[in-house]
Order: structure tokens, then sequence, then C-alpha cells
């Protein structure tokens, strides 16, 4: 963990439609909740938020101040103004000190240049960026990183396994949802595959492949007639429609605060 984030936050008495005047005022809406407390309203100013947002992420946790309450939240959702890009709601999770937290925390690869297969003209391709692990609020890592020094011959690669982990701190698994029992204990999280080394003919090769198959399945449905027009679709089978996605969390707590 690096230093301590704290964040202090103004009850809101503003809802409804009036929130609108709050964020032209360069402030942002928004709500702290969790298991055992009374959703919170609050408000922070913008530029105060988005400079602890890049610090923060969706996986560090901050320090609240609220009045004279003190929470341990993380930031759950942040809405964002889909034309202009400005926060437009912030939902904070409030959590326990001493209860384990899941939260998604960024992949880094370690020792870049370093290895005998980029000395080599290889190419080191990261295939997986971020992953879930538990642990203590406090004792979240800011980062999961793996060293590639090792690397040497194109076929060789790194995975989960090759990570180490603080004390307390744990990958998360998850059911693949298919296959027999004795398949999916065969495979553990560990075996993830987080980066592999290619030489560069082989690895054009395969992303020329790969646009070729997206251009061929593209012309298959345009002569099949399958590539519908949006306009003649339901508003719920549009992309984005109701029956796309669940609605965020930032909405329902705003709605629920609001």
């Amino acid at each position: 963990m690096g230093d301590k984030l704290s964040l202090k936050l103004d009850e809101r008495e503003v809802h409804g439609k009036k929130v609108a005047k709050l964020r032209k005022d360069g402030l942002v809406p928004a709500v702290v909740y969790g298991p055992g407390i009374e959703p919170i309203s609050v408000q922070v100013e913008d530029g105060v938020f988005t400079k602890l947002y890049r610090q923060a992420g969706t996986y560090t946790p901050v320090h609240l101040t609220i009045g004279t309450k003190k929470k341990i939240a993380m930031i759950k959702d942040v809405d964002r103004d889909p034309v202009k890009g400005s926060v437009r709601h912030v939902s904070f999770h409030a959590v326990k000190a001493n209860e384990p937290v899941i939260a998604e925390v960024p992949i880094h690869l370690i020792g870049e240049g370093e290895s005998e297969a980029e000395k080599n003209g290889l190419i080191i391709l990261q295939a997986l960026d971020k992953i879930e692990v538990k642990a203590l609020p406090m004792d979240l890592p800011e980062a999961i990183e793996i060293s590639t020094v090792e690397l040497k011959e194109a076929g060789e690669k790194v995975t989960l396994g090759d990570a180490k982990l603080a004390d307390g701190v744990e990958f998360v698994e998850h059911a693949s949802g298919h296959g027999d029992e004795e398949e999916e204990e065969k495979t553990h999280i560990t075996d993830l595959m987080v980066a592999s080394v290619w030489e560069p003919a082989a690895l054009q090769a395969a992303n020329e492949a790969a646009a070729g198959d997206a251009t061929d399945e593209s012309e298959v449905e345009s002569e099949n007639g399958e590539d519908t027009d949006q306009g003649s679709q339901a508003p719920e089978d549009m992309p984005g429609g109701k029956g796309q996605d669940e609605p965020k969390q930032s909405n329902v707590d705003a709605a629920k605060a609001d």
C-alpha cells in the first residue's frame, strides 16, 4: 500500500433535479453506503475528487470524513456525462477495516527490456492486465507485479503463479461454469497466462489472421441479411438498450439517496 488517502466530504441537502446547480458550481453529488449504515448523501469539489480518483482508482481504500463521521470506503462507481466526460455522480462503498474485501487491481509487468527474449528481438505480449484479489482493505495491493526478466524463447510465458503476493492477499477463484468437476479442479487461477513471448513475424501473422476473420464475419452477416438496421430494432434490443445491461450502481444509489 502507498500513502494513506483521505477525502473530506460535506453532507448534501440538495436532491433530485436541483443537483444540476451543484454541478454548475463545480460540485459532484455522491452517496456513501454500505452494510449496517444508512446511505449518506454527500458532495465534493470536482477538482478534489478527480485528483483523488487518479490516485485511488476503484481498488484503494479512502479514509472519508463527513462532519464528525469517519468511514473507510472504496470508490464503487463513477458516473460520467457521455458527451462532456464530466463526473455526474460518485458512489462510495463503506467497508470495515477488519473484514476482507474483493477488488480488481492492475497487473504490472516489471523488468521491461531486461529479458534475454527482448534483447534477441522477441516481443513480450501482455494478455491479462487486471485481476481480482481478496484482502483486508488496508492490505489491498496497488498492483500485482510479475517479472518477465527470465523469459528467453518464443512460446515461454509468465502466469499468475509467478506473482509474489503479500501475506493476507489472495487471488479470487471463479468457477468456469462449464465442464465436469474433475476438469475444473485441474484448472487453478494461478495457471492463468499473464504474458507470453512471440516472434515478431508470428505475432504479425496472428494479428492479420484475426483481422481477416473479423472482416469475413462482417461480410457473411451482410450477405445473409443478418446485419439488421438499428432503426428497425426494438429499443430494448439495440446496443445499450434495456435488454443489454443492468442499470449502473451509481444511478441506483442516486435514486435511493435522492
